[in-house]
């Protein structure tokens, strides 16, 4: 498959670029490119320019620790948070899930977080879905996965950004009315199609993650191979607990069964002032499951998909209740 025509600008500073996104309506912004590139070859996207960020300084590299804070740029690759001791486990865990270690080598934090929702309808060869007739997100006017519905229910397929709201983490957006900064969990919506609250002519240029004394976090992924594959479920999980045992703080975030990260809030209340105990882990992992509905947008069945949220969140919850882990 060959890639569409396009302009390729190449600023030197993040001011330049953001010019560039301001001038160019069609243009998009490339990092590695190992998401963008495909779905450009697929004509699933077909911007007119793309703007490089890897000739800007600073947009690189991991700084701080876990006691005084991470911050990590938007350039840095997935084989370093997934090498570095001073990220989580959880970030690091989801990092070095993705794809295959020559992708890791290439694909960048900022990429993961921004990479586009998948869906079994437009993820097709350019044929298949000409054959097929369009769905809302190539265009046309209906869902194939909910037809009688007028939302896109393409599924969000970054392994980081449940990992990251676990964490706290937040993103710093730079465009051209300056810069604004929020929480990881604020930055999707619900929508298969525009999924992300960042304008087209913002550049995420960062993550901060808060100190993370005594949180203990993973982050688990099912995947129909090992290696390679786009996540058809991602399950992070965070908690806090006293020198008893005793949960003070917990966060639970399922990824790629809806258009936007889930937090699991009914299940994350249960587990406060508990233990984390096999029953209450069972406990636990069907009130975080029962609100889940997967859509058969994946290769993987959605009735497979909700019985292994479950599964994956139980697994998860055991590993932080083993000592040392997390």
């Amino acid at each position: 498959m060959r890639l569409p025509a396009f302009a390729y600008l190449t600023p030197s500073t993040l001011e330049e670029a953001v010019a560039m996104l301001r001038d160019s309506p069609g243009a998009a912004v490339i990092g590695a490119g190992t998401d963008l590139l495909p779905n450009m070859k697929r004509r699933q996207v077909q911007p007119t320019t793309l703007v490089s960020l890897g000739a800007i300084p600073d947009l690189a590299g991991i700084r701080g620790d876990a006691a005084g804070g991470v911050v990590i740029g938007a350039l840095t690759t997935l084989r370093d948070v997934a090498a570095s001791p001073d990220v989580p486990r959880a970030l690091r865990a989801a990092a070095g899930s993705v794809a295959s270690p020559q992708i890791r080598n290439t694909a960048t934090v900022g990429g993961n977080l921004c990479v586009d929702t998948r869906c079994s309808y437009i993820n097709a060869t350019e044929e298949w879905r000409i054959a097929a007739g369009p769905c809302l997100k190539a265009g046309g006017d209906v869902c194939w996965v909910a037809p009688k519905g007028d939302q896109c229910w393409a599924v969000s397929s970054t392994d980081l950004a449940p990992a990251a709201i676990v964490i706290g983490a937040s993103v710093r957006l730079v465009g051209p009315d300056g810069e604004r900064t929020m929480p990881v969990a604020d930055l999707y919506r619900p929508d298969g199609i525009d999924h992300m609250v960042k304008g087209r002519d913002e550049i995420l240029t960062e993550v901060s993650i808060p100190p993370s004394a005594r949180l203990r976090s993973t982050y688990l992924k099912l995947r129909r191979r090992r290696a390679v594959d786009f996540p058809m479920l991602g399950v992070a999980a965070a908690v806090r607990c006293s020198d008893d045992g005793t949960v003070q703080e917990a966060r639970l975030v399922l990824g790629a069964i809806a258009p936007a990260p889930l937090r699991a809030a009914a299940a994350e209340e249960f587990l406060m002032g508990r233990r984390l105990t096999p029953e209450v882990v069972d406990a636990a992992s069907q009130i975080a499951a029962g609100p889940v509905r997967p859509f058969d947008n994946a290769d993987l069945g959605s009735r497979y998909r909700k019985w292994m949220a479950a599964v994956f969140v139980a697994r998860a919850l055991r590993e932080l209740s083993l000592p040392g882990r997390g």
